[in-house]
């Protein structure tokens, strides 16, 4: 199946800037879409955080006809490059249909003069891809199942995590607040343990300077729309969630270290309910080995998937 653009409603009127709109992404006609400040990230002032473009083709995978009825088993993120504050261009495609199996894929392409020219000499815009996505949707198991293979599933289920009414209400800032951003302006974040890497607990006397812990519990909830006029559905919450990770159970200090994702795979066990994410998250560090962060995903059924993230570290 050849690639297609991802179809969006009409651009939005009066909105010719980043960052004049409250949602994460203006769409611009043809599969192209302007990222407002509420996408920006942690570790680059121009460029996404991964949880942005994650929910933006987490929502064009869902729109994907024929087989939207059926849930999605596995969605994973390739961040070939940083995804930047500037014009994409996403495409999707169905690679396997059936009805009982189907796998996606999508494309997202950064535009723009700096990513090398093309056309009648050497004009246009030049594109370059920055991230690659995989979903996997299933026909569901029976509803009906034996008694035994329930209570087995059961008793070795992660258990939950406490209400987030337990939780303490904190603006995830690592970068110090300077600019609006997808952590501390498009989530809301409510700490159950763990510590922030910057923002601050004044409930518990926690500052903006601390060690890292390495784990953390973490209710979230996005509360900015992904496009205008577009209620998130519970997959889209849950993907803006999925890529907080390696942040809010950081090992290693943010002003001396990166410690940045280069992929994000979530594995989902059922459909994801309501508006509100809890992160059950730790970090694994391996000198001269692979860094990764685990986060088991929950709402207020209980546990519902896992997210994993491979960690680019370095030296600032």
């Amino acid at each position: 199946m050849s690639e297609a653009p991802e179809s969006t409603a009409p651009a939005a009127a009066g909105h010719g800037a980043a960052g004049d709109a409250e949602s994460l992404f203006i769409p611009e006609g043809e599969g192209r879409y302007t990222p407002t400040e509420y996408a920006r990230g942690p570790w680059d002032p121009r460029a996404q955080h991964g949880g942005a473009p994650a929910t933006l083709i987490a929502s064009a995978f869902e729109r994907m006809q024929p087989g939207a009825e059926l849930p999605f088993a596995r969605l994973a993120f390739s961040f070939l490059r940083p995804v930047p504050l500037a014009p994409l261009r996403l495409t999707t495609r169905i690679v396997r249909p059936g009805r009982r199996v189907q796998e996606l894929e999508a494309q997202l392409h950064a535009i723009g003069p700096e990513n090398g020219k093309k056309g009648k000499e050497g004009e246009g815009e030049g594109e370059v891809l920055v991230c690659r996505a995989h979903a996997l949707r299933l026909v569901p198991a029976p509803e009906e199942l034996p008694e035994l293979a329930r209570k087995v599933v059961e008793a070795n289920e992660a258990p939950p995590l406490p209400g987030r009414e337990e939780g303490h209400s904190v603006v995830f800032a690592p970068d110090g607040g300077e600019h609006r951003s997808f952590a501390a302006s498009a989530m809301e974040m409510r700490f159950l343990h763990g510590r922030p890497l910057k923002g601050q607990l004044p409930e518990v006397g926690v500052s903006s300077s601390h060690t890292p812990v390495g784990t953390a519990g973490v209710w979230m909830r996005l509360r900015r729309p992904v496009l205008p006029g577009e209620e998130p559905t519970p997959l889209v919450y849950a993907m803006a969630a999925a890529d907080f990770g390696n942040g809010i159970a950081a090992v290693l200090p943010f002003e001396e270290y990166v410690f940045i994702n280069a992929d994000l795979a979530i594995t989902l066990n059922r459909r994801p309910e309501g508006e509100w994410v809890g992160l059950d998250a730790r970090t694994m560090l391996h000198p001269n080995g692979i860094a990764w962060a685990q986060s088991t995903m929950h709402d207020e059924r209980g546990p519902f998937g896992l997210a994993t993230q491979a960690l680019v570290v370095q030296r600032r």
